[in-house]
């Protein structure tokens, strides 16, 4: 890695991290170094996105092809009231640049696709998906595997969410490939069989602490310290104010690297 230089103002920008020991100046160049990107401006990422600028990731990306509604301010607070209308990623790009102007963002007006996905992902070190449906999941999570890019995923209900992380083009400990997001849900729900947050609402405060949660496993995943949630789902039921984790591991039936695919790969 080149090694990254700070200037006085970015010094005290970020003092508090360059004393922490897990971070410290080779943390934070790393830091400054890296590309994420995030998928989506909304709930999941605002929070997620505030908080990379904050930390000083040196260039950002947003992928939305959304505007600023008046019912997202509840909880999407890269957005202001004199917002709505406008683009989502122009009011990112315009937030994020306010918070830190240490900082690139990359906003990119479209939805991602099946034609683009690859292309955009191939250029960013690490993504984050705060996407709101499973159509969007399942193609972030199969291009981030073909791209080898990792991706940190968070998924709300209306008061509980579920946060990890996917590293499927390595191995565990024992040679066995690390789990993709297809071993944790081989299908999607039945079209219908979940209601969307429009229907079935969602709490603001929850979002926002979810966002944040993405946000911190991003920056280990940079930085390198802790143990990162591959292979680890971690699930949050705010009515019980409860936090557990569950351990899941590699399907050999998943069509990305299960025995049937690594047959025909070979």
């Amino acid at each position: 890695m080149e090694r990254m230089t700070f200037s006085t103002e970015e010094l005290d920008r970020y003092a508090r991290h360059l004393v922490l020991r897990e971070v410290g100046g080779p943390g934070q160049q790393k830091l400054k170094a890296a590309r994420v990107l995030a998928v989506g401006a909304g709930g999941l990422g605002s929070p997620a996105l505030l908080y990379l600028a904050a930390a000083g990731v040196g260039t950002l990306g947003v992928v939305d092809d959304d505007v600023v509604s008046l019912s997202n301010l509840q909880r999407q607070v890269l957005h202001g009231t004199p917002d709505v209308g406008r683009p989502k990623v122009e009011v990112a790009a315009e937030a994020l640049q306010r918070l830190n102007p240490h900082v690139m963002v990359e906003p990119h007006n479209f939805r991602l696709t099946a034609e683009n996905a690859q292309e955009l992902i191939g250029k960013y070190d690490l993504v984050l998906d705060g996407s709101d449906n499973f159509r969007t999941r399942y193609l972030v999570s199969d291009a981030c595997f073909r791209a080898r890019r990792p991706l940190v995923m968070g998924w709300l209900g209306t008061m509980d969410a579920a946060l990890t992380t996917l590293r499927p083009f390595e191995n565990t400990a024992d040679g066995t490939p690390n789990p993709t997001y297809r071993c944790l849900f081989p299908e999607p729900p039945p079209e219908g069989s979940i209601p969307a947050c429009a229907e079935a609402g969602v709490l603001g405060a929850l979002v926002g602490m979810v966002g944040s949660m993405m946000a911190l496993e991003a920056i280990r995943e940079i930085v390198g310290f802790g143990t990162g949630l591959t292979g680890r789902l971690l699930m949050i039921d705010t009515r019980a104010m409860r936090f557990e984790t569950l351990s899941y591991g590699w399907d050999s039936e998943n069509p990305l690297t299960g025995t049937a695919a690594t047959a025909k790969a070979g």
